[in-house]
C-alpha cells in the first residue's frame, strides 16, 4: 500500500518564503514612522501645557528637535482651546517607495486630546 505524502512541494516552500519576505520588508520600512507618529503625539501633548500660540509651537518644536521629528514642525500644528483646554492637531502623511512606480501612502492625523 502506498502511504499518501503531505506538505508543501519546493515551488510552495518558495512562493510561501517569497510572501513572507515581502511583507517583512514592508514592515520594516513601516515601523520608523510609527515611532516617529508616537514620538509627535507625545511631543504634541506636551506642547499642549504652553499658554500661547508661539509658546505651544516653541515647546513642540524643542521635543522634535530631541525627538528627531522631521514630518511636523511647529508651524504646521493646529491650536485650539476646547472647553478651557487647549487641544493641539496635528496630520501629515509619510510615502514608502516599495518597487518601481508602487508606493505606500501612510497618512497619520492626531490631536493633544
Amino acid at each position: 500500500m502506498k502511504k499518501r505524502q503531505r506538505g508543501l512541494t519546493l515551488i510552495g516552500l518558495l512562493l510561501s518564503a517569497a510572501v513572507v519576505v515581502l511583507f517583512a520588508l514592508v514592515a520594516v520600512q513601516l515601523a520608523p514612522t510609527l515611532v516617529e507618529y508616537q514620538a509627535i503625539n507625545r511631543a504634541a501633548k506636551r506642547a499642549a501645557q504652553g499658554n500661547t500660540v508661539a509658546e505651544i509651537r516653541s515647546l513642540f518644536d524643542k521635543a522634535a528637535t530631541i525627538d528627531d521629528i522631521s514630518s511636523v514642525k511647529g508651524r504646521d500644528l493646529e491650536i485650539r482651546k476646547e472647553n478651557d483646554q487647549v487641544v493641539v492637531e496635528f496630520a501629515y502623511e509619510r510615502e514608502i517607495h516599495l518597487v518601481g512606480p508602487a508606493w505606500l501612502v501612510m497618512r497619520y492625523s492626531g490631536s493633544s486630546r
